[in-house]
């Protein structure tokens, strides 16, 4: 479902922070344009804040009450939000929870996980986006994607499970030097310490997720979240039941998925058919 039918959880919280950082703007005399300026943000960052369509980190707040001489209140402001709703719902809340996380299960049907793509292969999938991007865009989201596998290397890296149906490895949109280069990646990634990377086979007579790919997130603070993409755009789930359900749906998947290595075995198979 898209950002705008969903709206954050405690809308009330995040439309309260809003509220201060217009009236504490209009308050010192600032514009929306010059306090950008003096921030060195975009004009439409501070709209989208004003507006409740964005949060407000706690970076910017910071600035914010330094320039603005709040004495602290945006900060606390937002650091009294709950922690979800301290995140808008679309694909940029999960980032951020993406590159804090202390583990991260991930399942997904046609694609290959968007942190295990090689760049050739990021670049293609967003190409095939319809409505399409611009070349702009494509280079730009591409590189995103790419800057995202640093979760992967970090000093203490999340423990990281990727259950991944079978017909994901087909990758017919890729050219074959390029098919080649992304199965080698995942075969790469399968040896990173603390990583488990499986695939659900296509003859599998069992399939826990048949409704579609999900990802489950724990924070730093433990909160179990879990995100799901659809063609009508992202949701955050944090209601405790339905996080447990796609917890044990994802359990599920894995137990019916080939095992770790049975998964590294699979991908030498399809690298010797080269």
């Amino acid at each position: 479902m898209s950002p705008a039918q969903h709206p954050p959880k405690n809308p009330s919280a995040m439309r309260l922070v809003a509220d201060l950082v217009a009236l504490f703007r209009k308050a010192a005399g600032y514009t929306q344009a010059a306090l950008a300026e003096r921030l060195i943000v975009a004009e439409s960052t501070i709209a989208a804040i004003e507006q409740a369509r964005r949060p407000l980190v706690p970076k910017l707040a910071a600035s914010m009450d330094q320039l603005l001489d709040t004495k602290g209140a945006l900060v606390t402001a937002v650091a009294a939000m709950p922690e979800v709703d301290q995140f808008p719902l679309w694909a940029e809340s999960y980032m951020a929870h993406e590159r804090e996380a202390i583990a991260l299960s991930w399942y997904d049907v046609l694609t290959v996980p968007g942190i295990l793509q090689t760049e050739d292969c990021a670049r293609t999938v967003l190409r095939n986006r319809v409505p399409a991007y611009d070349e702009d865009e494509i280079e730009t989201k591409t590189a995103a994607r790419v800057q995202r596998q640093e979760v992967l290397h970090r000093k203490c890296p999340p423990t990281l499970s990727f259950v991944v149906w079978e017909a994901a490895l087909k990758l017919a949109y890729l050219a074959p030097l390029a098919r080649a280069e992304q199965l080698r990646h995942l075969r790469a990634c399968a040896e990173l310490p603390g990583l488990a990377l499986q695939f659900l086979p296509l003859d599998s007579p069992t399939h826990a997720g048949l409704d579609g790919a999900f990802t489950l997130l724990e924070t730093p603070t433990h909160q179990h979240l879990a995100y799901t993409e659809s063609q009508r755009g992202s949701q955050w789930v944090s209601d405790p039941d339905q996080v447990s359900s796609l917890a044990r749906k994802y359990a599920m998947l894995r137990s019916q998925a080939l095992t770790p290595e049975q998964s590294m075995g699979l991908l030498d198979r399809l690298l010797g058919e080269r």
